[in-house]
């Protein structure tokens, strides 16, 4: 089982983030969609979650956020502290997934919205000024770029300020630069947190990531990671030769991966 629950340092509503064990297989229809996997996330690290496109990631994913993944998944997610996940997880998904209706300051505090209370509109704001939308809080999201959309789904996610947040290709649309600045950002606002980042960037696992994984058809395999932790220099020596290494085993040809497709991740 993952690690015993830990005390967050940042943000009132995370005081504890629990650990969590996936267990499991995945089939689509009859056919196996991946093998027999356990998939460890330790309480309050970042873990990493590399493979192909179409082999199951984004369905585990949405299996420990308790969502429908057109999957059918055997198995079990245990939790480190013996409670329902409910309402202790964030979700930052592909898309940015915001409401045309509601300005970006909207889109952030809908989760309050939605529960029927309070929106803390300062600290929304102040989240908005840290992703750089601050100027364009009261814009609708057809008037945002696809990098800036992204940005407020994060901002978004943060407001939630939950123990547990999956992260579902979190910084795709952004360019490099802002890619790396939302990333040390994500690393700071949510340390503590007990953090599922699922990624095809392996810079990006070996930069975020205490611990990471390579998903095939034949179930999970660690990869290795420096000892430094996160969120790592970019000219860090270790952290540039972790990257290639990851890139490296991505690149090999793996013959238990069938070729899928109508999955992203």
């Amino acid at each position: 089982m993952a690690g015993a629950s830990v005390q967050t340092k940042t943000g009132a509503g995370a005081a504890f983030a629990p650990g969590i064990t996936l267990t499991g297989e995945g089939y689509s229809g009859d056919a196996l969609l991946f093998a027999p996997l356990t998939l460890i996330l330790p309480a309050g690290r970042w873990t990493g979650l590399l493979g192909a496109s179409g082999v199951g990631k984004s369905t585990l994913l949405r299996v420990i956020a308790g969502l429908e993944t057109g999957v059918r998944f055997v198995g079990q997610v245990r939790v480190s502290d013996g409670l329902p996940l409910s309402g202790r997880v964030a979700l930052m998904a592909q898309s940015d997934l915001l409401v045309p209706w509601r300005d970006i300051l909207g889109n952030v505090t809908l989760g309050a919205t939605l529960r029927g209370t309070r929106a803390d509109r300062d600290r929304a704001m102040a989240l908005l000024e840290r992703v750089g939308l601050a100027d364009h809080a009261h814009k609708r999201p057809h008037m945002l770029s696809g990098g800036q959309r992204q940005r407020a789904a994060l901002a978004r996610t943060l407001m939630e300020d939950r123990p547990v947040i999956l992260l579902d290709e979190p910084f795709s649309a952004l360019d490099a630069r802002m890619r790396a600045e939302m990333q040390e950002l994500a690393g700071e606002l949510l340390t503590g947190r007990t953090v599922l980042l699922v990624t095809h960037e392996p810079a990006e696992a070996a930069r975020l990531s205490h611990a990471a994984w390579l998903m095939h058809a034949r179930g999970l395999e660690a990869l290795d990671l420096p000892q430094t932790p996160p969120v790592r220099d970019l000219e860090d020596p270790a952290f540039l030769s972790a990257q290639a290494a990851l890139f490296r085993r991505l690149r090999a040809r793996d013959p238990g991966v069938p070729e899928r497709a109508g999955e992203g991740a």
